[in-house]
């Protein structure tokens, strides 16, 4: 609706394209992931995928060449991401290796962080899932977004907080708390506000925070309108695919923040429709009673930790093409999580010390499970 009253020359190409980009990656997830052995052999083949691709992420950090595309491109009649030029931070190239910016491949290698160290905890021996996340957050750290490191360290900031105040009732509650009064203290002692604040601390430079702060500042004003500079208000609808207003010396007009993007896309409804939507899936997750199965536990805190940190990361970089769509397929697979029951079965150490004895085959296995020899004393009598 919004497109059609800004940019209708683009309607059909828009909805189309990025339709398919969103709902596709979404629908693919709720229909093949919707038992835990489908998220469990998920989990591992994103841990694969980062680990095989660590090592091209290596070469390029070194010589600035990614040797996958490189490869691709070679190949007669075949074409493949364009790059702009080599970007250096702290003495090493930012790595692409197969995605058109080191953002997304920054972005693709967090997301695997918290699946490996906390979803497949008691699926994979310790030791090599300890191994895994090290070298995928190597692999993340490769990309030198500062994007990318945020849902790193957020990450493992819960994980650290899990680990440490589980035992104690509400402790989730407590986080939160301290979270927002440390936005208030913040907003009360800085002279500039907290989301500026934060963004200066979610950069590996004074220059870049300052372009992220301008860049909020008038993309919030393309918003809302702002009559001192001439912009005027677009809160309904949005202004769509057309530019948006900003400083003339700000030439590049990419928006390093998906949130903002799409309040400036398709208006205040559009965002608060994407985020309702977010936002009612996660909590209804969070909200589900695992305590009789851990293994659907540990998913459950894998996938929260990842939309959290990814929730933060977004704030400061844009998501687009194969990598937006592989975001809100991530997002897909875990909506099952709200019609999961739990299954002592699945669980030994819940179902108690015989339930460890059981021969039918692995914990997840794809054959049903043997039915006794001899029916039940209660069948039996009756």
């Amino acid at each position: 609706v919004s497109l059609a009253v800004t940019t209708p020359q683009q309607v059909v190409t828009q909805v189309g394209s990025v339709g398919m980009e969103f709902l596709g990656g979404y629908a693919v997830a709720r229909a093949y992931i919707r038992t835990p052995e489908t998220f469990l052999a998920l989990c591992r083949w994103l841990v694969a995928i980062v680990i095989l691709l660590l090592p091209l992420a290596m070469v390029e950090a070194v010589t600035g060449r990614p040797p996958l595309i490189e490869a691709i491109r070679a190949l007669p009649g075949i074409n493949s991401v364009t790059l702009g030029p080599p970007e250096q931070r702290m003495g090493l190239y930012r790595a692409h290796v197969v995605f058109p910016h080191s953002i997304l491949f920054g972005l693709f290698c967090s997301i695997a962080f918290a699946l490996s160290f906390v979803a497949l905890k008691g699926v994979v021996p310790t030791g090599r899932r300890w191994i895994s996340s090290v070298l995928v957050g190597f692999a993340c750290f490769l990309s030198l977004s500062s994007g990318a490191l945020l849902a790193l360290m957020l990450q493992m900031g819960l994980i650290v907080w899990a680990a440490l105040f589980d035992r104690i009732r509400g402790h989730w509650w407590l986080l939160t708390g301290l979270g927002v009064l440390a936005y208030v203290v913040v907003d009360l002692l800085s002279n500039r506000t907290p989301i500026q604040v934060f963004m200066s601390y979610a950069s590996f430079s004074a220059h870049n925070a300052f372009i992220r702060s301008i860049i909020f500042d008038w993309g919030l004003d393309n918003v809302i309108g702002n009559a001192e500079r001439g912009i005027p208000a677009s809160p309904w609808v949005g202004i769509g695919m057309n530019d948006w207003v900003r400083p003339e010396w700000l030439h590049a007009p990419s928006v390093d923040n998906f949130w903002l993007l799409t309040a400036m896309r398709y208006g205040l409804p559009g965002l608060f429709l994407l985020v309702l939507g977010y936002v009612l899936v996660i909590a209804r997750v969070m909200r589900q009673d695992f305590a009789a199965d851990p293994v659907l536990a540990q998913i459950r805190r894998a996938w929260v930790f990842t939309f959290l940190g990814l929730t933060f990361t977004v704030c400061t970089v844009h998501v687009w093409g194969n990598a937006y769509s592989f975001v809100f397929f991530l997002f897909g697979a875990g909506v099952w999580l709200i019609g999961a029951q739990p299954s002592a079965a699945a669980t030994p150490a819940a179902a108690g010390p015989e339930a460890g004895r059981n021969t039918t085959g692995p914990r997840y296995s794809r054959f049903a499970p043997v039915p006794p020899r001899h029916p039940p004393p209660q069948a039996r009598h009756a």
